[in-house]
């Protein structure tokens, strides 16, 4: 849980070492002494280190200070990355166009940014042949090369074997600026779009 520092008259220290607003060291001094300099520049005085002896306190503007550090807890928050793990399963002697078409899942979900578990599933006399799932999932390494790596070299697992695709930075790199929007994307978005009177009648989407 957080707490928030002691400030002005909550500090409950006989003397603190101060530091001024722009980081410099004034000293150890009495809390009175602190007070009153804060004061005189239209500053709080902020506990900053409780546990020092004494306690260190800085001279700042305490709202403009948890104003900014909630925008960077909220920027952070917007720029973390949660990862999705995807699964596709195949099976180790699957239709030429069933393949092409579950490998357009993977290469989807990694150019989402997302990791991709790849399971090929075994039946019956296909369990002894655990080198027709080995050379699928080599293939399916070598066609999405440019987009994501083996994060999990692929293992027998019961009658499944298992193989994880993880994106490249680049890709992933890429999948973030696309759902977050940057200002090229928005002003290429802004050209693109057709002036309002040349749309079509209202209710219809031009499909």
């Amino acid at each position: 849980m957080s707490v928030e520092p002691r400030v002005n008259d909550q500090i409950r220290a006989r003397e603190v070492r101060l530091v001024g607003p722009e980081g410099e060291q004034v000293g150890i001094v009495p809390l009175e002494r602190a007070l009153q300099l804060a004061a005189d520049v239209d500053l709080d005085l902020v506990e900053v280190a409780p546990m020092a002896r004494p306690p260190v306190c800085k001279l700042m503007d305490f709202g403009k200070f948890k104003y900014e550090s909630a925008l960077k807890a909220r920027e952070a928050r917007r720029n973390q990355q949660q990862t999705v793990i995807k699964e596709m399963k195949l099976r180790p002697k699957i239709d030429p166009h069933d393949y092409e078409t579950k490998k357009g899942h993977v290469v989807r979900f990694l150019k989402a940014g997302d990791k991709v578990k790849v399971t090929i599933m075994f039946r019956g006399r296909e369990q002894s042949r655990p080198e027709l799932g080995y050379r699928l999932l080599r293939r399916l390494e070598s066609e999405i090369s440019e987009l994501g790596y083996v994060e999990a070299a692929p293992k027998q697992d019961g009658r499944n074997m298992i193989m994880v695709l993880a994106p490249h930075r680049a890709t992933k790199a890429a999948a973030t600026a696309a759902r977050t929007g940057g200002p090229r994307e928005r002003e290429a978005g802004a050209a693109e779009a057709p002036p309002a009177e040349a749309a079509g009648p209202a209710g219809t989407t031009g499909e």
